[in-house]
C-alpha cells in the first residue's frame, strides 16, 4: 500500500509540473525534444502521434520517481540549425522564458486547488465541534466555556454568524482571522443545561515577544475536540498497568476533583510531577459501565524537552464522536480556495520562520516520509489521500520557487536581473551559481533524508 500510494503520488504530481513547463513551451513556440517523468534508465519510451511544429517529443517514464525533466531546442546544449533558431528557448522573448519557468509550479498549484476541492467533494467523516477542556487561566476559561459544549455557530463581533458543521471547519476558520480588532463570537449549546447562549471572546493581550505566537482557536485558549477521559491502552511494567487500570476504564476523578474530558486527565497527570515527585493519586474509574472502583495510581516522573512531566503509561481518550461532511460543486470551489490559501500561507511561514531561526529545520522531510504519509493517509481513505496530495503538490510548487540556481525559482531571477540590467547574466556567472545551488540542493536532500532515518526510529 504504503509503496503504490507513494508512486501515485510523485507519478501525479511530477507529471503535472512537467506538463506545465511542456504545454506553456509548446504555446510560446518552442520545440521539445524530450518529456521525462523520473531520472536514470527509461522503462517507456515513445513518440508524440502528432508531432507539434513538425517535430515529434520523445516521452519517458524512468525508473527513479524522485523528479523529471523537460528538454527543450537550446543553442547552450549545441548546436542548431538555421531553420530551426526559432523554435529555440534561448531566442525566446524574456516574457516567453519566464512564463516557461514559472507554469510547473504554477500547474502543481493548480492541481492543489482542484485536488482541495475534490476532497471537499468527496466528502468525509470530521469531529463534531463539542470543545474539550478550555487551557487554564485562558479567555474561554474565564468566560465559562467548558468541556462539552458544542459551537453551533460562530462570526466576528458585529457581523454575520455562519453555521459549524464540524471542529475543523471551525479551526480552518479562525485560522484565516488574526483578530486584532474583532472578538470571536460562538453560539454554544451548553453540555450541562443544555441550554444556548452567545459568547464573545476577545483576543487576549500579547505575551511574551520571545513566545511562539499563539494563531487561531489556540488564541482564546481552545484547540482539542472533546474526547471521554477512557483508558485506550496500558503499557507493560508502567503505572497504569501496575496500579490496576485497564483499557476501557473511564476516569470519573482524581483526588476528588471530577474529570469531564480527557484532555483534562492528560494535564493533570503531566502538571503532577512539575515540581517534585508526584504522590500517590486516588482515582475513581468506572469499570464495563457498571462497577466502579478507587484506585491508587502514582505518575512516573519524566524528563521531556529540558522539563519534568508526569506519565503513567497509558493512551487516554475515547475516538470522538464525528459528523459526515461533504461540499457541493460550489462549496467544494469556495473550499477548496480557502484551503489552498490556508495551506500556501501556513507553508510560506513555516519557510520563513525556519530561514530565520525560529522554526528548527527537523521539520524538513524526505522521501520516506513522504512515502511513510502518502501510506497513511491512503489507509485513512481517497478522501485523506486526496487531501494530502494537494498538499504534497502545493509544497512542490513552493519549494521549485525557491531562488536556488537548480530550480525554476533561480531561472525566475536570472530574467529579473535580465529585466533590471537588459542583459543576461554571463555564462561563466551562471555555470557557478549553478553548481553551488547543486550543491546547496544535494545538501538540502541530504539533511532531509537524514531527518527522515532519524524520524522512523532508523539512527538515534
Amino acid at each position: 500500500m504504503t509503496l503504490l500510494a507513494f508512486l501515485g503520488a510523485m507519478g501525479l504530481l511530477i507529471t503535472v509540473h512537467e506538463w506545465g513547463h511542456y504545454r506553456m513551451a509548446v504555446a510560446c513556440g518552442v520545440r521539445v525534444l524530450t518529456f521525462s517523468v523520473g531520472f536514470g534508465k527509461p522503462l517507456l519510451r515513445w513518440q508524440s502521434r502528432k508531432p507539434i511544429m513538425g517535430y515529434a517529443t520523445v516521452f519517458m517514464i524512468c525508473l527513479i520517481p524522485l523528479g523529471g525533466f523537460v528538454k527543450m531546442l537550446d543553442e547552450g546544449d549545441g548546436d542548431v540549425p538555421a531553420s530551426a533558431l526559432s523554435l529555440a528557448f534561448n531566442r525566446q522573448a524574456l516574457y516567453k522564458r519566464a512564463a516557461i519557468a514559472a507554469a510547473g509550479p504554477l500547474a502543481n498549484l493548480m492541481l492543489a486547488f482542484l485536488l482541495y476541492c475534490a476532497s471537499f467533494c468527496i466528502g468525509q467523516y470530521e469531529s463534531k465541534p463539542i470543545l474539550a477542556s478550555p487551557q487554564i487561566n485562558s479567555v474561554a476559561q474565564s468566560l465559562g466555556l467548558r468541556a462539552g459544549d458544542t459551537i453551533l455557530r460562530v462570526g466576528l463581533s458585529g457581523g454575520a454568524l455562519h453555521d459549524v458543521v464540524s471542529m475543523e471547519s471551525l479551526r480552518r476558520w479562525a485560522l484565516r482571522h488574526n483578530f486584532d480588532q474583532d472578538a470571536m463570537i460562538l453560539e454554544v449549546l451548553s453540555g450541562d443545561s443544555h441550554l444556548t447562549e452567545t459568547v464573545s471572546l476577545p483576543a487576549p493581550v500579547p505575551g511574551d515577544e520571545g513566545a511562539e505566537p499563539l494563531k487561531g482557536l489556540e488564541l482564546f485558549g481552545l484547540g482539542p475536540v472533546w474526547s471521554a477521559a477512557v483508558i485506550a491502552d496500558t503499557q507493560a511494567g508502567r503505572p497504569a498497568q501496575r496500579d490496576g487500570l485497564l483499557a476501557g476504564d473511564l476516569v470519573v476523578s482524581v483526588d476528588g476533583q471530577p474529570i469531564e474530558d480527557a484532555k483534562q486527565l492528560r494535564e493533570l497527570i503531566r502538571t503532577s510531577a512539575r515540581v517534585k515527585m508526584p504522590e500517590p493519586q486516588i482515582w475513581e474509574v468506572q469499570r464495563e459501565g457498571l462497577q466502579r472502583l478507587t484506585l491508587q495510581v502514582q505518575p512516573d516522573r519524566v524528563l521531556e524537552q529540558g522539563r519534568f512531566i508526569g506519565q503513567i503509561g497509558a493512551h487516554i481518550g475515547a475516538p470522538a464522536a464525528r459528523v459526515w461532511v461533504q461540499a457541493n460543486l460550489l462549496e467544494g470551489l469556495a473550499l477548496g480556495w480557502e484551503r489552498t490559501c490556508d495551506a500556501l500561507s501556513l507553508t510560506l511561514d513555516m519557510i520563513g520562520r525556519m530561514v530565520a531561526g525560529r522554526a528548527s529545520l527537523d521539520h524538513l522531510s524526505g522521501p520516506l516520509a513522504v512515502a511513510e504519509y502518502a501510506g497513511q493517509s491512503a489507509s485513512l481513505g481517497l478522501t485523506a489521500y486526496v487531501s494530502y496530495l494537494a498538499l504534497l503538490s502545493l509544497s512542490l510548487a513552493v519549494f521549485n520557487l525557491m531562488p536556488l540556481p537548480v530550480l525554476d525559482g533561480g531561472h525566475l531571477l536570472y530574467y529579473l536581473y535580465e529585466a533590471l540590467i537588459g542583459r543576461p547574466p554571463a555564462a561563466q556567472w551562471i555555470q557557478a551559481l549553478q553548481r553551488v545551488g547543486l550543491l546547496m540542493l544535494l545538501a538540502l536532500m541530504a539533511f532531509s533524508f537524514f531527518n527522515d532515518l532519524v524520524r522512523l526510529g532508523w539512527l538515534r
